[in-house]
């Protein structure tokens, strides 16, 4: 078993406070046990034309004493950050999971590839994208990162399974509207039930000064066969779940859907497209 604790925080705009509430959490997750704890995305300050102000490199301030905390607390850690650097010139900054293990070690960092250009946002006016899916071992559990807008593209999932996850990580600060939450129930249990995975997604809670829409909370865990073992509602939390490797290969002995794949036919179909085009 791996105790992991979701932790379902608001974020500010003061990347102070955050930092604090994430000190806090910590704490709270380590005294219930748990091993690992999961951040939202955007832990460091709140989504708006400042996170360029307020972005760093990941050996900065805020990961740095993130890392202090969780080699305190003997605890791993995935967290959403904003990552300085203007890959490309334009001012832009990288959306970014940093996955720290128990001694504050950076195992791994994984940059959003699908950015939130919909429902009337332009996260790529901020944000320039990532170009690699990465699957980081924390705590026993091969992890692969998932960023909210992420979790619609099941290609994303399939390509962490191939790589060896055995499990899922979503973060989010995922944004309320007209059948939004909805999504994120129904897309977050499909990625679980089509790869037979483990998968622990983490929002961010609403945060009652913000006059944005972003987060909605609803964390969850979601068992191989689809099940939610623990919602977290609305509002914020640090709850400690439990996740047993050997489910995994109970439901895939049922349902091997992953062994019953076709790469063949899809490549095929595939390469008639380019031919095609």
């Amino acid at each position: 078993m791996t105790r992991i604790a979701l932790c379902q925080l608001p974020v500010s705009a003061d990347p102070k406070t955050n930092l604090e509430r994430v000190r806090d959490a910590l704490g709270r997750a380590a005294s219930r046990g748990a091993t690992l704890a999961v951040f939202p995305e955007a832990m460091l300050t709140r989504f708006g034309k400042e996170i360029a102000e307020s972005a760093e490199p990941v050996d900065g301030p805020f990961v740095t004493a993130v890392a202090d905390a969780a080699r305190a607390h003997e605890i791993a850690v995935v967290l959403g950050t904003f990552e300085s650097g203007d890959p490309d010139g334009d001012g832009r900054v990288h959306n970014t999971a940093v996955a720290l293990d128990r001694c504050g070690r950076l195992l791994a960092t994984y940059r959003k590839i699908h950015l939130f250009d919909s429902f009337g946002a332009r996260e790529s006016d901020l944000v320039a994208p990532g170009e690699t899916p990465v699957v980081v071992e924390l705590e026993g559990l091969r992890l692969g990162l998932i960023t909210c807008y992420d979790v619609r593209f099941p290609e994303l999932a399939r390509a962490l399974v191939d790589q060896g996850a055995d499990a899922f990580v979503v973060i989010a600060a995922w944004s309320a509207g007209p059948m939004k939450e909805e999504h994120w129930a129904t897309l977050v249990r499909a990625r679980a039930i089509e790869n037979t995975m483990w998968t622990i997604a983490v929002g961010q809670a609403p945060d009652p000064e913000a006059r944005d829409a972003f987060g909605v909370g609803r964390s969850m865990l979601v068992d191989p066969m689809g099940v939610v073992r623990a919602d977290l509602g609305p509002r914020g939390a640090v709850q400690v779940v439990e996740i047993d490797p050997a489910e995994t290969d109970r439901v895939r002995a049922t349902l091997p859907c992953l062994s019953h794949r076709r790469p063949d036919i899809y490549r095929s179909v595939r390469n008639a497209e380019v031919g095609r085009s």
